[in-house]
């Protein structure tokens, strides 16, 4: 039964797209584990596991970074030190102070 694009709302054609789309990903994930499970099966046949066999090693996990700067304006608002500046940061370097004057 073939559809028939040409006669279908935008609406129509948008959800359409959204389905195909959730479908692909469905497909590929349920041969990723079918793939998965076979190198499992065969790993686990040779007396091994698929750990063992790729050196995969557990993730590590990192604690959340504790706050080291607060906003003098709002002590609520704090910054790590990591990852970007937050715009309350940057306001503050701009008007003259230093990141030191914003350590808790």
């Amino acid at each position: 039964m073939p559809i028939d694009l040409e006669k279908m709302s935008l609406k129509e054609l948008k959800a359409l797209q959204g389905q195909v789309t959730r479908h692909i990903a469905d497909f590929e994930e349920r041969r990723k584990r079918e793939a998965r499970k076979e190198l499992e099966d065969k790993a686990r046949d040779l007396g091994f596991s698929l750990e063992e066999i790729v050196g995969a090693k557990p993730s590590r996990k990192r604690a959340p970074a504790k706050a080291k700067y607060a906003n003098p304006a709002n002590k609520s608002e704090t910054w790590s030190g990591r990852g970007r500046r937050p715009r309350w940061v940057e306001a503050a370097l701009k008007s003259g102070k230093k990141l030191e004057d914003l350590a808790i």
